[in-house]
């Protein structure tokens, strides 16, 4: 995984089968399927920049002043707020075909329906892509966040002479 600190992990619904299913053998199985979800992702963050250019090409002089003089993390709020849908939109099709693709969506569906078949064990919803696509979409956001408290934090983190402007 390239950023354990965003990695994806199972469903909740889904986590107590995992140790299950590591225990009767299938944590190859698992592997599997949290690779694949999390490549899904990855491939989905490059349709991050137009979705950002808009929210931030929609900004109004408040709105830029309040991220200045806010919280440490008001320009990820501001993003947050005004770019989510658009992530949503744009990232989980991307997920979709890049699950179908890395074969996640056939390797989780497998792991749910021999779970599901275990006698006495609540059903698990082998459902993925809005899942992952929600997941991508908050791990980017954390990512934002240590970008931006760097920015507002530590002067050579300004890497731009507009940075360097706003922040003095």
């Amino acid at each position: 995984f390239k950023n354990l600190k965003i990695k994806i992990p199972l469903p909740a619904d889904a986590q107590q089968a995992e140790t299950k299913m590591r225990n009767i053998g299938l944590g190859a199985n698992v592997d599997e399927a949290l690779l694949n979800i999390n490549r899904a992702a990855e491939q989905a963050g490059a349709a991050a920049k137009d979705v950002f250019v808009q929210a931030i090409q929609g900004m109004t002089v408040k709105d830029a002043i309040s991220i200045i003089k806010g919280a440490s993390d008001a320009g990820t709020q501001f993003l947050k707020q005004n770019a989510s849908n658009g992530l949503y939109t744009q990232f989980k099709p991307i997920i979709e075909d890049a699950l179908q693709q890395v074969g996640a969506t056939k390797h989780y569906a497998a792991l749910a329906t021999q779970y599901n078949r275990i006698p006495g064990v609540s059903k698990i919803n082998p459902d993925l892509a809005d899942y992952t696509t929600q997941k991508a979409i908050a791990g980017l956001f954390i990512l934002i966040a240590e970008e931006e408290l760097k920015i507002r934090n530590n002067p050579a983190a300004r890497s731009t002479e507009l940075l360097k402007k706003v922040f003095q």
